[in-house]
């Protein structure tokens, strides 16, 4: 009875070992032997073992989460948060320009930028700004409006600008840590594409274990599905399509594969902590590229 007991107690802590295994991580022995309280040889009963386990559980998961808040889940945030703001900021803008429209058409559809568009009608008037049209004041189509009216319009376009302040300074925030995590990706595709380039991986360390191949269509995931799925054309890049060499060449899919090799290398080496190699990897994509 006592055999088949202890052998029991064994399957119970096996299972739960595994379980654990696959929830948060390997789990070492000195860490298993701190949260039980003694060796694992020396097994409990069954009803014992469950619920010590269960807080053994507990305060590994816990030691584990606070151990996985790193600098790279800060910058994938701060590189998921542009996309957010980009986002906001055309919706709104686009409101915007609606809205002017009915009072200075003109002007409304005279600047592609909604940056500068907003800053504009924030700092100058109506008059000031059709005269540097060349519109004289009585050819303008747009109606007067209240006070209360324009009040709410600079408003809503002072929120806009507020969000492009936000952005700017979101990314200054990318390019410094990038080069403080990751020097060399900085210094092959820039801050912010190796940032969204970690965001699509979800850590540095994932980007590390990615080939070039991979790499290159990251950001391209629905493209890649409807190939797989469809048959459709095959997605030659993803988030590095913004590199200003791959914008530039005209073989895109060539340029795509060599800055996803160089990529894969300086991921490596950064998650790896080498020495930076990011100038000699820059020239030699450049040269590749002419």
């Amino acid at each position: 009875m006592f055999a088949s007991r202890s052998f029991l107690n064994i399957i119970c802590f096996l299972a739960l070992m595994l379980t654990v295994n696959t929830i948060i991580g390997p789990i070492s022995r000195t860490d298993l032997i701190d949260a039980l309280g003694y060796p694992c040889s020396l097994l409990p009963k069954t009803k014992e073992l469950y619920a010590q386990f269960r807080d053994a559980n507990i305060q590994l998961t816990k030691k584990q989460l606070k151990e996985s808040v790193k600098k790279d889940i800060m910058i994938i945030q701060a590189a998921d948060s542009i996309y957010e703001i980009d986002k906001a900021a055309n919706l709104l803008a686009k409101r915007l320009r609606e809205w002017y429209a009915y009072y200075c058409p003109e002007f409304s559809n005279s600047i592609e930028s909604h940056e500068k568009f907003a800053e504009l009608i924030i700092s100058k008037s109506r008059d000031e700004l059709i005269l540097e049209l060349g519109i004289r004041k009585e050819d303008v189509m747009g109606g007067e409006i209240e006070p209360a009216d324009m009040d709410a319009m600079l408003s809503l376009a002072r929120q806009v600008h507020e969000l492009y302040i936000q952005r700017s300074k979101t990314e200054s925030y990318i390019e410094t840590e990038m080069q403080k995590i990751a020097p060399n990706i900085t210094a092959v595709v820039g801050g912010l594409i190796g940032a969204k380039l970690l965001s699509h991986a979800g850590s540095l360390r994932r980007l590390a274990t990615l080939t070039s191949s991979t790499i290159q269509v990251l950001g391209a995931e629905k493209a890649l599905f409807r190939h797989m799925k469809f048959g459709a054309k095959a997605p030659k890049h993803g988030v590095i399509l913004m590199h200003p060499l791959l914008q530039k060449a005209r073989n895109k899919g060539r340029a795509a594969r060599a800055i996803a090799d160089k990529i894969a290398i300086a991921a490596k080496v950064d998650f790896f902590k080498g020495d930076f190699i990011g100038d000699r990897l820059s020239n030699e994509l450049e040269m590749k590229l002419q």
